[in-house]
């Protein structure tokens, strides 16, 4: 929980600075009396392939997030909040940790990392990558459009039951086994559904798009995979991790060089 905040409140703080009359185009995720949070810009406040990796649930939540927090910010204003000196310098010194942050990563994007930097992190951390992978046993609800299946979505949180839904308003053949896919594999056919099970509770809903269809998904059971893992299934969270891990090293890089070109500094 204090991981997803601190992800939370500086997700929030790279998207509310730009919204509003950025000029953004494309499609909206959310709107509060005229700022609007566009998918363009929630994409842009992540890391590389950081919204891929997010389950709907995920997306879904943030912009909840980024409404509430929109509604409180406007309250603030209308008070004049906004203009007391402590909340203008704490204002002034988070827009200075964006920008400092935009500067490491655009360095951590020029980070080259090779083949065998891979391949010798996966050896040397071998320990943490031969956990047995999981396999969901999945249910779900296929569903025309986007709104009906937030709409279904909706009804389950609410309190419906699941494989009611399943029988009330599955479009898919698959109804007449109550929407049951069984064990799915991480790497087989049905693998982006396993992804979007892997971000969610057991027995809660969540929402996946597939081939112009929108699904209610939740998963019912676990069982170790039959798939082994290896170096390839890895390879994204072993670059992932070396970033990170690079992180500080370019943070002290980018201060030693521009400390070199800034010689008045002073304290007092």
């Amino acid at each position: 929980m204090i991981k997803y905040l601190s992800t939370l409140l500086v997700l929030l703080v790279l998207l509310l600075p730009g919204c509003k009359g950025s000029g953004a185009q494309g499609e909206k995720l959310a709107e509060v009396n005229g700022e609007v949070l566009y998918l363009d810009a929630f994409k842009a406040s992540l890391p590389e392939g950081g919204f891929e990796s997010l389950s709907p649930e995920q997306k879904r939540r943030y912009t909840e997030d980024w409404v509430n927090l929109t509604l409180l910010a406007q309250a603030a204003q209308e008070r004049k909040l906004d203009q007391d000196p402590g909340v203008k310098e704490r204002i002034s010194y988070a827009q200075k940790k964006v920008k400092a942050n935009a500067l490491i990563a655009e360095r951590l994007r020029q980070t080259q990392i090779s083949e065998d930097q891979l391949f010798s992190y996966f050896r040397i951390h071998q320990v943490d990558f031969q956990q047995p992978m999981l396999a969901y046993r999945i249910q779900r609800i296929a569903l025309p459009d986007k709104l009906s299946a937030e709409n279904v979505y909706q009804q389950i949180n609410q309190g419906m039951d699941f494989t009611q839904a399943v029988r009330r308003y599955s479009t898919e053949d698959l109804r007449a086994q109550n929407g049951m896919m069984g064990f799915v594999e991480p790497f087989s056919a049905d693998s982006l559904f396993w992804k979007a099970a892997e971000g969610i509770p057991l027995n809660e809903a969540g929402l996946v798009s597939k081939n112009d269809l929108w699904y209610v998904l939740r998963y019912t059971e676990t069982q170790e995979s039959i798939h082994e893992p290896s170096f390839e299934d890895h390879r994204a969270e072993i670059k992932s991790r070396i970033l990170k891990e690079k992180q500080n090293e370019v943070y002290l890089e980018l201060l030693r060089e521009i400390k070199s070109k800034n010689k008045q500094i002073y304290y007092y």
